[in-house]
């Protein structure tokens, strides 16, 4: 997933820049009423960029991310209504055992980063390439759906990562560099990659994705830092504030 990452981050320019796009199911309707949406643990990691350009992870950073980003997911849940369970933990679901909610997660993740690769850098699949969104999680997502009644689960994965000093130093040359005649090689500090995604636990079949990338402006200054309300707040709402019914839906809405 992190060469994913990498490989969509590159395509966003370095300059602050924030995108998003999302694939739905050709039917796809965004859920209304009183639908019953099981929210699973965020996969959440953070990192930092170190001067040679690897990102070494940060286990406090990350924590405090997913508690951010939890925090962030209660409050854009209750404005949009529906019977709403967000798992903080995988024990947190009454009846399910901890590892049927693990397998579930890693099973989603290849499924995901599968998406994420096909859909998003360029590495069509041939035989998905006008079907909107055609990837499922199968029968254990039914099987979770026929246990707890409930009718979606909702999972996001977020990467961030904030470049160390030694790695904004080498920004900074790169910049000054470009004063006197030589610009050094793009050596990025930092970005942000994430993606969430709603299956119908009815059918298992994945009905929606959107996909998130921003990178980082150079010299260290950073875009939606998820350690804070505010960063986590900001990448919530672009991945899940407005999601768009399938083309299908969208056409017969169109129509007079």
């Amino acid at each position: 997933m992190r060469r994913v990452a990498l490989a969509l981050l590159g395509s966003v320019a370095l300059a602050g820049c924030v995108s998003t796009r999302q694939y739905a199911d050709v039917e796809f309707t965004p859920p209304q009423g009183d639908y019953k949406l099981l929210v699973m643990r965020p996969d959440v990691s953070v990192g930092s960029v170190t001067t040679g350009g690897l990102v070494e992870p940060r286990a406090d950073w990350t924590e405090t991310a997913r508690t951010k980003v939890l925090a962030a997911l209660r409050a854009q849940q209750v404005a949009r209504g529906g019977n709403v369970f967000i798992m903080d933990k995988r024990s947190s679901l009454p009846g399910v055992d901890a590892e049927t909610i693990a397998e579930l997660e890693r099973l989603h993740y290849a499924v995901g980063s599968s998406i994420a690769l096909h859909k998003y850098s360029g590495a069509y699949l041939p035989t998905k390439r006008d079907k909107g969104l055609d990837w499922t999680l199968g029968e254990d997502a039914v099987a979770l759906g026929r246990r707890t009644g409930y009718d979606y689960a909702l999972f996001l994965h977020a990467e961030d990562s904030f470049a160390s000093s030694g790695r904004v130093a080498l920004q900074v040359l790169g910049i000054a560099g470009c004063f006197v005649g030589f610009c050094a090689p793009n050596v990025g500090g930092a970005g942000q990659f994430a993606y969430a995604s709603l299956v119908d636990l009815r059918t298992g079949e994945v009905v929606w994705f959107n996909v998130l990338q921003a990178s980082s402006q150079v010299a260290g200054i950073k875009m939606g830092d998820i350690r804070t309300d505010e960063g986590a707040a900001q990448m919530v709402d672009r991945l899940l504030d407005r999601m768009k019914p399938g083309r299908n839906v969208q056409r017969r809405e169109r129509q007079p």
